[in-house]
């Protein structure tokens, strides 16, 4: 480690200031895929429309 290494979680002035530096940006930028969660729902309403028209029609 450098020699002027200081610690960002040595108070908080210091660890806000880390946690706002632009280097940390690009990583808060990334959102996670909704995709399975729209899949999810989709096979859900599925099960439900089918459970639905089988008891209708049984």
């Amino acid at each position: 480690m450098a020699e002027n290494y200081t610690d960002p979680s040595g108070n908080t002035a210091q660890f806000r200031a880390f946690v706002d530096s632009p280097e940390s940006a690009p990583a808060a930028a990334e959102t996670p895929s909704r995709l399975p969660l729209f899949a999810g729902i989709g096979v859900a309403a599925v099960v439900v429309v089918a459970v639905i028209l089988w008891l209708a029609l049984g």
